[in-house]
């Protein structure tokens, strides 16, 4: 693939390629000077200078080759983050070739050599590319890229550089000249096709294998796997000081449960209480401080021994729900009124936080730092006609108010009047 110089390093070999074409033709006297500049720019030159032979190779437009463009895809691992492999950006490069003379016929000379040469070279050949940057350094000193395109990558892309002519209509052609705020010249519009540019990003391959190990394994299930994540008390969430429960198969001597919140960056290990092949059982750890786990959704997953190593499960969402059953408050009087709520575990900043009294709901006021004690005001708090059950939803998840572990189902949690 090539590099970002890689358009520069296109236009500097057409006009290497097109400058020795001409001054080694002996019809023009090797007086002839070519560009590769903004026509505006040339066509001052040329009015202002004394030079009798002038061809001008500018790059009006770029534009993705559609052939590549969905080449190699995706680019990273299911994490987002680890870069497999890099995608080229692939493009077309479309070129008018602008002939200058100051006597009759010259301009349809100096334009019929350049059509003829492109139209016996339609492939930039490796090693026309590899001689051109050679000499670019000794024929273009003055200029500061000139050294810069020895490791541009251009003759080792796996495409090679093709040149077709391109067809302008005469109100495209026209606008064109309009927006380049130059008079119009002889000119030849040329396509060249395809430049891959890639930057030099890493990427992830595999060590070789060193030695192969191959057994017969007579289980349908050999690896290990997790089915189920279940919460105390049959409730969609757990609580901070709970133990939860996973099911799965293969599970016997499990080191670590892992926990990930991708949202918040937090990536936290527990050792489990009880394993068997089946089944394990582990308690949320509860410190009651801004170290907690953050009330949320987690993707669970264990840690197994297996073979000499070790291996991770599938993962599982669970739900960490906030708490708030140590709140009892009094009667509380309708209007607007700001509300404290205690709460575990602590509200961490940019957490989405809310407190519904019965169907009424406001949002937490602005949290800056890890609170368990976050306040929310009700613009016209309204009487409740008697006690309603208050919950906390922390970023989806509510604290509870059901217990589902009886029959029939009770409500628990505190209980609010709006008087």
């Amino acid at each position: 693939m090539s590099s970002a110089l890689a358009l520069a390093a296109v236009s500097a070999v057409l006009e290497l390629y097109l400058a020795s074409m001409y001054n080694g033709s002996g019809l023009f006297g090797g007086a002839v000077k070519v560009f590769a500049r903004a026509p505006d720019a040339v066509q001052e030159l040329f009015t202002t200078g004394t030079d009798d032979f002038v061809v001008n190779l500018f790059l009006h437009q770029v534009t993705p080759n559609a052939a590549w463009r969905n080449q190699q895809m995706p680019t990273v691992a299911p994490d987002g983050a680890t870069r497999l492999s890099n995608q080229p950006l692939a493009l077309d490069l479309h070129y008018l070739l602008t002939a200058y003379g100051r006597d009759d016929w010259h301009a349809e000379a100096l334009l019929g050599f350049g059509l003829l040469m492109l139209h016996e070279n339609p492939v930039l050949t490796r090693n026309d590319i590899r001689n051109a940057i050679t000499q670019l350094p000794v024929k273009y000193s003055g200029n500061s890229l000139s050294g810069q395109f020895g490791d541009v990558g251009l003759a080792d892309q796996i495409e090679m550089l093709k040149i077709t002519p391109a067809t302008l209509g005469r109100e495209e052609m026209a606008w064109l000249w309009t927006a380049l705020k130059a008079d119009y010249r002889p000119t030849f519009p040329f396509q060249v096709s395809v430049v891959l540019i890639e930057r030099k990003y890493p990427e992830i391959s595999p060590l070789p294998v060193l030695t192969r190990n191959i057994t017969v394994e007579p289980d349908l299930t050999p690896f290990p796997a997790i089915l189920t994540v279940a919460p105390p008390g049959s409730q969609p969430a757990a609580a901070l000081g709970q133990s939860v429960i996973v099911t799965g198969h293969h599970l016997s001597g499990a080191t670590q449960v892992i926990l990930t919140n991708a949202l918040r960056g937090i990536s936290q290990t527990i050792v489990p209480t009880s394993t068997a092949d089946t089944s394990l059982q582990f308690t949320l750890p509860l410190l009651n401080t801004p170290a907690d786990l953050p009330a949320g959704i987690y993707d669970l997953s264990v840690s197994v021994p297996l073979g000499p190593g070790t291996t991770t499960t599938n993962s599982l969402p669970l739900a960490i729900a906030p708490n708030i059953d140590t709140w009892a408050p009094g009667p509380i009087a309708s209007g607007n009124r700001t509300l404290t709520v205690p709460c575990v575990p602590y509200v961490q900043p940019g957490q989405l936080v809310s407190l519904i009294v019965g169907d009424q709901q406001a949002t937490a006021d602005p949290i800056t730092a890890a609170t368990n004690t976050p306040s929310f005001t009700y613009p016209s708090l309204q009487p409740t006609g008697g006690p309603v059950r208050a919950r906390l939803r922390i970023d989806g998840i509510e604290s509870r108010i059901v217990n589902r572990a009886v029959t029939p189902p009770t409500f628990v949690g505190p209980a609010v009047t709006v008087t």
